[in-house]
């Protein structure tokens, strides 16, 4: 059985964010019409652990059936040593006869798909006349998440904030803010991409009309925005049942009381499929909470792999 092999450079060289925009928009309005198969992640975390392993697997049917695992070892303290997060790959299976077809990076993927899914949201449901773009965090998925904003909306000015001091200045032409709050109430698109336990987002930062990508919480136990910016803004989410199961900046305002399951207005798939409703007002508050699916890595892995195929790209190896 021949295996294509795919590094973190050509993963990232065969999926540009532009079209990756594209790949996910489809790849999410598959998933609510209900033509991919996609459970929740299976996580190992030990006791007294703080990294885990993620497993994430999704099948799609149809003429074009395909199998998709990816397996990630999620690491914090990575971003310490100047490492991604996430460290793993994803596997593609045949959908005929289940012989594995590729091993793809799944750092590559993961930064690339998931800035990508933020910007399929923010072309749906941002105010026409956002100018002002912020990110707090400085790290590999705010990096990504410029490409994606940029390649969506036009800004004319972007601000960003890090807990460490003049780090901003590596994503580029952006302006660096002192503080969170700083950065937050100068946005008209917020983007969140910190590894942080408690909220660094507060309602009161919030202009009206701002729509928030948080990104940076994938798991029950931590949260980047506040209660009250949860209670009072419209939500938007990659998938339900993950958001109920896995989103601590979900979970935790639900056992405060303040929102439930029906704060949910809508998936973004059904915003693409015309079966939800998106933004109401132009002074309304948007919230995509992004988890990340693992039908988003197989259609960005199929994706880099046709194109792989196509240029002989990667390394073909006897498995």
């Amino acid at each position: 059985m021949n295996v294509r092999v795919i590094d973190e450079h050509e993963v990232r060289r065969l999926l540009p964010m532009q079209e990756c925009v594209d790949v996910m928009a489809d790849a999410l309005a598959s998933l609510s019409r209900g033509e991919v198969h996609n459970p929740l992640r299976f996580v190992v975390r030990p006791p007294d652990e703080p990294s885990l392993l993620g497993l994430m697997p999704a099948h799609r049917g149809g003429e074009r059936r395909l199998w998709g695992l990816k397996t990630v070892a999620i690491f914090p303290s990575n971003a310490e040593r100047g490492l991604d997060l996430h460290q793993g790959f994803v596997a593609l299976f045949d959908g005929e006869t289940g012989e594995t077809r590729a091993i793809l990076n799944a750092g590559g993927i993961t930064a690339v798909r998931t800035a990508a899914v933020s910007g399929v949201a923010t072309r749906l449901l941002a105010r026409d006349d956002a100018r002002t773009l912020a990110i707090l965090g400085a790290g590999i998925q705010a990096k990504a998440h410029l490409d994606a904003m940029r390649a969506v909306r036009d800004f004319d000015r972007v601000v960003v904030w890090s807990r460490t001091a003049g780090r901003a200045a590596e994503l580029g032409d952006v302006e660096e803010a002192a503080s969170a709050e700083e950065a937050v109430r100068a946005a008209d698109v917020l983007v969140t991409a910190t590894s942080a336990q408690e909220p660094i987002v507060r309602r009161e930062w919030l202009r009206d009309g701002v729509h928030i990508n948080a990104v940076g919480s994938s798991i029950p136990t931590t949260r980047e925005l506040d209660t009250a910016t949860m209670r009072d803004a419209a939500l938007f989410v990659d998938r339900r049942e993950s958001t109920v199961n896995e989103a601590g900046d979900f979970l935790f305002p639900q056992r405060e009381g303040a929102i439930g399951p029906e704060h949910i207005r809508a998936e973004i798939g059904e915003l693409l499929i015309g079966a939800g409703e998106g933004r109401r007002s132009p002074d309304e508050i948007t919230v995509f909470k992004s988890l990340g699916l693992a039908v988003e890595d197989l259609a960005a892995a199929e994706y880099v792999l046709a194109r792989a195929e196509a240029e002989d790209a990667g390394t073909v190896v006897s498995l």
